[in-house]
C-alpha cells in the first residue's frame, strides 16, 4: 500500500507542475485530482483519481485499491461534499453525491467497462464500492 501512497504523491505533484498535460490520463483512462478537506484537520487533501464523465459530470470509485475499507478522501466527502477537481488545466468546485439505485446501476456496468480494474476490485472485497458523482458547481 505504501508504494501505492508514493506514486499517487508523485502523480498528484506531476499533474500539478505540469498543469495537467502530464499526469491527465494513464493507460488511457482520463484522471483527475480531487481537493477534499479533512475531516479531522480541516486541511486540504488532494488525490489523483481515475474518473469517468458522465453528462457534465465526473464519476469516480472508492476502491481504495480494492481495500477493505473506504478510502479517505470518501470519508472527507462524507464530511464535507464540497471539493475542488483540476482536469486537465481547469479547475472546477464540485459537490460529491453517492450514486444510488437507478444511478449506480447504470453507471457502475460503465465504468467497469471503461476502468476493467474496477470488475477486480470488486470481486477482491467484501464491501459495496462507492460510485461518487462530482457535480461542477453552477
Amino acid at each position: 500500500m505504501a508504494s501505492w501512497q508514493w506514486f499517487g504523491r508523485l502523480h498528484g505533484w506531476v499533474y500539478r507542475r505540469t498543469n495537467g498535460r502530464l499526469g491527465g490520463s494513464l493507460a488511457g483512462i482520463d484522471m483527475l485530482l480531487l481537493t477534499t478537506t479533512g475531516r479531522r484537520t480541516g486541511d486540504p487533501r488532494t488525490t489523483p483519481l481515475a474518473c469517468m464523465e458522465d453528462g457534465g459530470s465526473f464519476v469516480v470509485v472508492g476502491s481504495n485499491n480494492d481495500g477493505p475499507s473506504d478510502p479517505a478522501w470518501w470519508l472527507n466527502l462524507q464530511a464535507d461534499p464540497r471539493a475542488e477537481v483540476q482536469i486537465g488545466v481547469e479547475r472546477l468546485r464540485v459537490t460529491a453525491r453517492l450514486a444510488q439505485g437507478d444511478d449506480r446501476a447504470r453507471l457502475w456496468p460503465a465504468l467497469k467497462a471503461y476502468n476493467p480494474a474496477y470488475a477486480r476490485y470488486e470481486r477482491k472485497t467484501a464491501r459495496e464500492i462507492p460510485v461518487v458523482v462530482l457535480q461542477p458547481e453552477a
